[in-house]
This record gives structure tokens, sequence and C-alpha cells, in this order.
């Protein structure tokens, strides 16, 4: 891809799904929603609304947040730059989400993105990216974004893909969505496919869903680039390697590859190994 495609708001939204409870990370999200956790010192729901941002879908009219759990912390955290649609009671899923969102999608088709799917791209042609769902698009197909599975008997997939986090959903299957708990995977993928009508871009680069504090402690260490990335405002005094310390934070001991979240500290003789410390007193094991 030669740069960002032109977004058509009138043709084109797209949705963050940000919801969830998260509960394969706890006790991380019992504190804060997956989507305001950090990777790389950036929150997952920056890093989703700056990835469909670089393709034109920005403020209110072009981008929506779905929260639920924890919702209190995202509606702040979002503030005016998306439109919000807060459910009430349990989050209603992937495809509930998407449904409840079918006035403001109003006829347009939809590029939706999980808010903790984590993608990077290396060298200087990374090869297809979110950008490559929207290209050609006919406004008919569901596209998904897929990375190539290692597995050949692996029948979870789609056409030899694993999901990689983003969907384009025409306004046919989206107009048909209830309000209610369901997920796409469900109402709208499978029929695609079995009409003949998935369309399946490869993702060359790295995904992880950083659903479980392993994938989200390799997902903060290929962020960092293979070195340690400190946030200036850190105060580093102990060792570190390869790991991600936030704003605020206080290493004394000893961190490697490990997590220290904004604010947390890390006393003088603690040694954190494949780790997410967060305050003083929560530490998560990683591996």
């Amino acid at each position: 891809m030669s740069g960002p495609i032109p977004v058509d708001p009138g043709r084109i939204c797209a949705v963050v799904l940000s919801a969830g409870e998260g509960r394969r990370l706890r006790p991380l999200t019992d504190r804060v929603p997956k989507a305001l956790c950090p990777v790389g010192n950036v929150a997952l729901l920056d890093r989703a609304l700056a990835r469909v941002g670089a393709l034109g879908f920005t403020g209110p009219d072009a981008v929506a947040v779905n929260a639920c759990y924890l919702g209190d912390q995202v509606v702040r955290h979002v503030g005016d730059r998306a439109h919000l649609s807060v459910e009430p009671g349990d989050p209603l899923g992937t495809s509930g989400g998407v449904g409840r969102l079918r006035d403001w999608i109003d006829r347009r088709g939809v590029l939706v993105g999980n808010v903790d799917g984590y993608l990077a791209s290396r060298g200087a042609a990374p090869g297809p990216d979110i950008a490559a769902l929207l290209d050609g698009w006919d406004g008919e197909s569901v596209r998904l974004l897929g990375k190539r599975l290692t597995d050949p008997d692996d029948r979870g997939g789609f056409a030899g893909h694993r999901f990689a986090g983003f969907s384009l959903l025409p306004w046919r299957y989206v107009s048909a969505l209830p309000a209610e708990f369901g997920n796409l995977v469900r109402t709208v993928w499978r029929p695609a496919e079995a009409a003949g009508a998935l369309q399946v871009v490869s993702f060359t680069g790295t995904y992880l869903d950083t659903g479980t504090p392993r994938d989200y402690l390799t997902a903060n260490l290929d962020a960092a680039g293979g070195h340690s990335l400190l946030d200036p405002s850190a105060t580093v005094v102990g060792r570190h390697v390869q790991s991600v310390v936030g704003a605020g934070a206080v290493v004394r001991g000893s961190v490697t590859r490990s997590v220290i979240w904004p604010g947390a500290r890390v006393a003088d003789g603690e040694r954190l190994v494949d780790a997410i410390r967060v305050g003083a007193d929560l530490t998560v094991a990683a591996r």
C-alpha cells in the first residue's frame, strides 16, 4: 500500500469494540478495563483509534467506541474523540455491540476493530495492513484481516487464516444485527463464508490478541523492539532488561522482560522477571 486510502464518511465508518471485561487478564482488569491496559506505554484503545485514524476515521461522525465494563473510565478517556455507545448491564459481545450502533452506522459499511488486537508491521514494505481491507471494496462482501494458520489441520479459521483483529462489514449484514448478545463469527462471518461472500486479507506482520497475561507481555516486549522502553517521567535507578516502564513509575529493584504500569513501584531488592506490576502491591506472572 502506498498510503492511506481516502475515506468517504458517507460510505464507511469505523467501530472500535471496547466493552469487554477482559476476564482472562484478571486481576489486571479488576482495576481498569481491558481497553485502557497499556501496551508500549500506550492504551490499547488509543492504539486502535490511531490505527483507524490514520485511514481518516476521526471524530464522532466517523468512528464510534462502545463501552460497558468499567465503562465510565472508557467514556472519560475517549471524550469527544469518537461517538460513544454505553451498553447497559452486561457487554453485548461483538455482534450486539455493532447492532446497538445501527442507527449511528446508518446504511454505511463499517470497519470493526477489536480493542485487544495488537498489530505491528516491520520494514519499509510490511505487506497488507488494515488499509488493504478497504482497497477496492465492493460494498457487498465481508472482509477479514487474517494471519495465516501454522497448522494446516486447524479448522477454526477462515480460508487458512485466523482472525487478526479487524473486519469490514457491509450494511446489508449490519442492518440485520439485533442489539442483543452475540458474536460476529456466528451472525456475520460464517454466514458470509457459506454464501461465498467472505474475503480474507492476509496480514504478514505481528498479531496478538493480548487476551492473556502471556500475550499481553509479549505485545509489550514487541512494542519495545527488543530493548527497554522507559517513559521520560519514570524514575528508574535499578537494573532493567527488555522491559516497559510507564509514566510516573519508580523502579529501584531489578526488572527483566516485565511491564511496569504507570505509577507502579518496584522496591529496592525486588527482582521481577516475566511479570506485570501494577501499583505497589500487584504482580502478575506472565509466563
